[in-house]
């Protein structure tokens, strides 16, 4: 396994968009910092066929040191959670997925969210 730094993606970036290492940097810094901004306002990211992006709180909690056994109590705190898109998960997968284009026309459209089943009407069973 090889370790790939930023410095390394922003030569592949500008020597494949034609742009200069400077630009390229600063575009992808600027999407970075984009991306930890939305995250600590608690928004959600969704980059459809990558994934989404999300924070959550995590509870605070008792746990264990496995070197002494002593208990310890571990704070309340927010997390970002990382949900793997399919097209990133096919092609890490080891799957043929041809083009890697990750371009979507509806970008700016939410993904579509599962309806809840609608509530039973008054007098239905499972009503009190």
């Amino acid at each position: 396994m090889k370790t790939v730094t930023k410095k390394e993606l922003v030569n592949r970036i500008a020597d494949q968009t034609g742009v200069t290492k400077v630009v390229a940097k600063e575009i992808i810094q600027s999407f970075l910092n984009a991306i930890i901004n939305e995250l600590s306002e608690g928004n959600r990211l969704e980059f459809r066929e990558f994934g989404v992006f999300e924070s959550r709180d995590r509870a605070a909690r008792r746990a264990q040191n496995p070197r002494t056994l002593e208990k310890v109590e571990v704070p309340a705190k927010r997390i970002v959670k990382f949900k793997v898109g399919r097209l990133m998960r096919k092609k890490v997968g080891g799957e043929d997925v041809g083009d890697l284009s990750l371009d979507d026309d509806d970008d700016d459209m939410p993904a579509p969210r599962r309806a809840a089943p609608p509530a039973p009407k008054l007098g239905e069973a499972g009503m009190a």
